[in-house]
């Protein structure tokens, strides 16, 4: 498998994502559902976000955490204490597990990232048990981000790097109203269910909202960091004015919308 995600330090992540990964990991344990003493894998961990919120949410018997990443198996490893917690690396798309082996197999955040989405699905439902549940969410990058979008729209107005960038990360796989739900129910997955989650992502100030950017972390931070000095420099200055809007930089609410799509292994 590959990924369209880069990261370079588990910090770095945890300031651009993670920290509002944690924020959505609870409505989105309620939207896919829970119950004690099941068998949870979850593909895609990063930091830990969902991880965590999954063992304190249910007296589950097992959670497997994958993540492609060794970078994020390492960090999510390394803050975890929980026995019943176990983090290994793994390909979405070539799950390491047998067939109905888990109750849920969830992903926050992860699918868009994956260029193979709908094999990655295909596992999940594999490793499933007949009336269990698979259940992703992902960014509405098109219409969903308005933070982001602040910042490639402002890439997009400056040049062509920008435009192209903007077109690659509005429309990442499963991004799109119905399209999860459509590759879910073709990966044989029936009483799927597609909705909208909604948090708020709050900065303290611009530096707090651009430093992981200029740091190279996620797709956005990897254009940046691509950028020579002079075009840093002039899309930094660009973006801050639209961040401060015409105000003092200070504290500003963003708010953010994920597709989240659940389905029953037949």
């Amino acid at each position: 498998m590959t990924s369209s995600f880069n990261v370079n330090e588990a910090a770095g992540y945890e300031q651009i994502m993670g920290r509002w990964s944690k924020r959505l990991a609870p409505p989105f344990i309620d939207f896919a559902g829970l119950a004690d003493g099941e068998r949870i894998l979850e593909v895609g961990c990063g930091t830990g976000s969902l991880t965590f919120a999954l063992a304190d949410s249910a007296d589950l018997a097992e959670i497997v955490a994958t993540d492609y990443s060794p970078i994020f198996v390492e960090e999510t490893t390394r803050r975890n204490a929980n026995p019943r917690i176990k983090v290994q690396q793994a390909d979405a798309c070539a799950l390491p597990f047998n067939d109905n082996s888990f109750d849920r197999a969830l992903a926050l955040l992860v699918l868009h990232f994956v260029p193979e989405a709908e094999k990655a699905i295909s596992e999940m439902r594999r490793v499933v048990r007949p009336g269990g549940v698979v259940a992703a969410a992902v960014w509405d990058h098109l219409g969903g981000m308005s933070g982001m979008r602040m910042l490639i729209d402002t890439a997009a107005v400056l040049n062509e790097g920008g435009r192209q960038i903007r077109s690659r990360y509005c429309f990442q796989p499963m991004m799109q109203p119905g399209e999860m739900k459509r590759a879910f129910i073709a990966q044989g997955l029936v009483d799927v269910i597609e909705t909208e989650l909604m948090i708020r992502m709050e900065y303290q100030g611009f530096d707090d909202y651009w430093t992981p950017i200029a740091g190279g972390e996620g797709p956005l931070g990897k254009y940046v960091a691509g950028l020579d000095a002079a075009e840093r420099e002039r899309l930094r200055a660009a973006v801050r004015d639209a961040y401060e809007a015409g105000r003092p930089d200070g504290p500003r609410s963003f708010a953010n919308v994920a597709w989240a799509c659940r389905g029953t292994v037949r």
